[in-house]
């Protein structure tokens, strides 16, 4: 998804660069590159701020009723390297 965004700002930017004037190189890089492509970006991502939202209360709940199960994925398992941190 963000190839293609670079891509189309890439675009632009050479648009822009054709311009005959500055002012209008850096509305025409404003209006057809950075606007569309934020709001297109904000828009996409969406959903992922929703499931961004919904981790971090599951998280929060969890650490607050102290589950130490839901919290626990296998990284803090005994592996006998460190005899004291094991125990």
């Amino acid at each position: 998804m963000y190839i293609i965004a670079i891509a189309w700002l890439y675009v632009t930017v050479l648009m822009a660069a054709t311009e005959k004037t500055v002012a209008a190189g850096i509305l025409t890089f404003v209006f057809y590159g950075l606007l569309p492509c934020a709001i297109l970006l904000w828009v996409l991502g969406v959903k992922h701020r929703k499931f961004k939202r919904k981790f971090n209360q599951k998280f929060k709940s969890a650490v607050k009723l102290n589950n130490a199960h839901l919290l626990n994925d296998g990284v803090r398992e005994p592996d006998g390297a460190n005899a004291k941190t094991d125990e």
